[in-house]
């Protein structure tokens, strides 16, 4: 019930509304707002946010996952519907000469634990100094880009699966 009237007077009075429903109102009154957020700002499903617009909300959300790219976010009553974007990130793109290198540059990568979106031809991880020496060293191309970085899920993370689909994430096609 608290969410509730947050989400029907948060954006009279000074309290953010609470954002604690995955998926499209059937009726929103707001005109919708966007939030743009970094791959790892998608993995925290709880605290305090601004819109692209400016808005104030809470994230109150149940911990089934990340939040993806083109999710919607809702109040209670559905007044307000935020669209979730993936914020444009510093990453590294690792390429190899051959598929053996990639595979192997994946491994290492891997046993550190690191957030990896892993490409037909490449992999992006984020941008870091020590890491991309490593790689450097190791032979492979590292190249600075800006763009959206989408990881793996974790391999525990069944419902962020389910939501990749068979197919692995949106946006696994390079430039």
């Amino acid at each position: 019930m608290q969410n509730e009237v947050h989400c029907l007077i948060g954006l009279v009075l000074s309290d953010p509304p609470v954002l604690s429903h995955r998926g499209v109102p059937v009726h929103p009154v707001m005109s919708p707002q966007t939030i743009s957020l970094s791959a790892e700002a998608r993995s925290k499903v709880r605290g305090r946010r601004s819109t692209d617009q400016g808005l104030d909300v809470v994230l109150q959300l149940s911990r089934t996952g990340p939040l993806q790219p083109g999710e919607r976010l809702s109040c209670a009553q559905g007044r307000l519907v935020v669209e979730v974007l993936a914020a444009t990130e510093d990453v590294l793109a690792v390429e190899a000469s051959t598929p053996l290198a990639l595979l192997q540059a994946a491994y290492h990568l891997g046993n550190r634990h690191l957030p990896m979106e892993i490409q037909p031809q490449r992999l992006l991880i984020p941008a870091g100094g020590v890491l991309r020496q490593m790689l450097e060293d190791r032979g492979l191309t590292v190249v600075s880009l800006q763009q959206a970085f989408h990881p793996e899920p974790g391999a525990y993370d069944a419902a962020a699966r389910r939501r990749h689909g068979a197919q692995g994430h949106p946006g696994n096609d390079q430039p």
